[in-house]
């Protein structure tokens, strides 16, 4: 029986192994659409690059194997792996889902899947019996995003799967604030485990993709069918580039928590911040779940100035030199970002400011440059 290897082994090692063709040891770049046949259905496996490719396969494994999982999938954005999940169900099928979420998967939700007769629940999971509350006969779906964006709630994982599990509905975690090395959503029971890879999975913000990873065969075919059906495939440089960004995963986050540690401390006490949202603070609402689900808080911090203003707001962010304001999360580099202009910008401002993605809000990731030049630029910006 081949050895289980540990987190920080498997995302160097995990599901590959040296290229058959010449013994390449980082799988080589298929940037192929088609492949030679001796005759129809005589292949190697592979036929066509939409269904299949040697680079996206070797990628695939990986993801697998780093969320304790049985079958990966990769997709060419993170909405287009959560328009796959989607693709599960049909009109009438109803969906329980956090009430803040990504804007991006809340207008696919509420603009797309809407339109097709899926009927959609925004709740506030930070109470798990705000779910249950929700659930009919008609209920297939439980979509949980932990931490949430921008506001990184804490949904208990393992109370939501035991409820959803006695009544046969699935349960999908969007993964990508925490990546597999501080949470791994499948082995605290839930079916379905989603990533922007684009974020910190390939981490290097040059890559669009997504993931999905799930244990049951079924599903597993199911997905299967979608992802090629559907064609929202990654090329080959782009599982290239994610599967060498997982290479590193552990080693960048464990900077990002380290750096995020201390800017959230930084910013709770100073005095031009009102308010910081960061599940390591003991004082976090649903911190004791977060330390029994993750291994670390994460590097994602959002908080508010002292006077709730949007002018505010605004001018420390475009005071800081070193955080860029930007799209996105996850990459080595510090950025910051306007949630309610930006992220959020498609949820409808009365919706969004019931959950505090108000005006004033500001949101960092948190990158993996030198603590000091990151506390100094905030610093500066603050004044």
């Amino acid at each position: 029986m081949k050895k289980k290897l540990r987190f920080n082994s498997s995302v160097i090692h995990g599901g590959q192994s040296p290229d058959l063709a010449y013994g390449a040891v980082m799988p080589p770049i298929y940037q192929t659409s088609t492949y030679a046949q001796k005759a129809p259905g005589d292949h190697k496996g592979y036929e066509y690059s939409r269904t299949h490719n040697p680079t996206r396969t070797a990628l695939e494994k990986s993801l697998a194997e780093i969320e304790e999982g049985s079958y990966g999938f990769a997709f060419s954005s993170g909405l287009s792996a959560i328009d796959a999940i989607m693709k599960l169900f049909t009109p009438g099928d109803e969906i329980i889902s956090t009430n803040d979420l990504y804007g991006g998967s809340f207008r696919l939700f509420n603009k797309i899947f809407k339109k097709f007769g899926y009927k959609f629940h925004f709740v506030d999971m930070r109470n798990v019996e705000n779910i249950f509350n929700l659930v009919t006969e008609k209920t297939k779906l439980i979509w949980i995003e932990t931490p949430t964006n921008p506001m990184m709630n804490i949904i208990d994982i393992k109370s939501v799967v035991k409820y959803a599990k006695e009544r046969k509905i699935l349960v999908a975690v969007d993964n990508t604030f925490s990546s597999p090395f501080l949470q791994q959503p499948l082995l605290l029971g839930a079916d379905i485990v989603m990533h922007s890879a684009t974020k910190y999975l390939s981490g290097h913000s040059d890559v669009i993709l997504g993931a999905i990873v799930v244990n049951d065969l079924n599903l597993s075919e199911k997905l299967a069918f979608i992802q090629n059906a559907s064609g929202a495939v990654p090329g080959p440089m782009d599982s290239y580039l994610t599967l060498r960004g997982i290479k590193t995963l552990h080693v960048r986050m464990q900077r990002h928590c380290e750096n995020a540690r201390a800017i959230a401390e930084f910013l709770s006490s100073h005095s031009a911040i009102k308010k910081v949202y960061w599940p390591g603070f003991k004082s976090h609402p649903n911190h004791e779940i977060a330390k029994s689900q993750m291994k670390d808080f994460g590097a994602m911090i959002s908080f508010i100035p002292q006077d709730l203003s949007y002018k505010t707001a605004l001018k420390v962010i475009k005071k800081l030199k070193i955080f860029t304001l930007a799209e996105s999360l996850g990459g080595v580099e510090s950025l910051v970002g306007h949630p309610a202009s930006m992220t959020h910008a498609s949820i409808p401002k009365k919706d969004r400011e019931i959950v505090g993605v108000i005006d004033s809000l500001v949101r960092f990731s948190v990158g993996i440059e030198d603590l000091e030049d990151l506390v100094e630029d905030i610093d500066q910006a603050l004044k």
